[in-house]
């Protein structure tokens, strides 16, 4: 098995995991490799816009489009004055 050496690990944090090392009944080491376990473990996927998930939700629906949506980023939206 592999090991690895933390170093510079702040004292707060570090009894944040002896607390939560205890709470479970394990050592702070069992503990880290679970947290670890456990971050790596979620399966990572990559975010998209609006635009490309509301393609991807109705593609196949009779809904085609000749260009893909752009998403808009960073753009200011304005509600518009119906009012004459």
């Amino acid at each position: 098995m592999a090991q690895i050496l933390i170093r510079n690990l702040d004292d707060r944090l570090k009894a944040r995991l002896q607390r939560r090392a205890r709470r479970n009944g394990r050592s702070m080491e069992a503990e880290a490799r679970e947290i670890l376990r456990d971050a790596l473990r979620v399966k990572q996927t990559p975010e998209v816009g609006f635009g490309t998930a509301s393609v991807a939700l109705f593609s196949g629906r009779g809904v085609y489009l000749d260009e893909p949506i752009q998403e808009i980023r960073g753009m200011r939206m304005e509600i518009p004055d119906f009012e004459p």
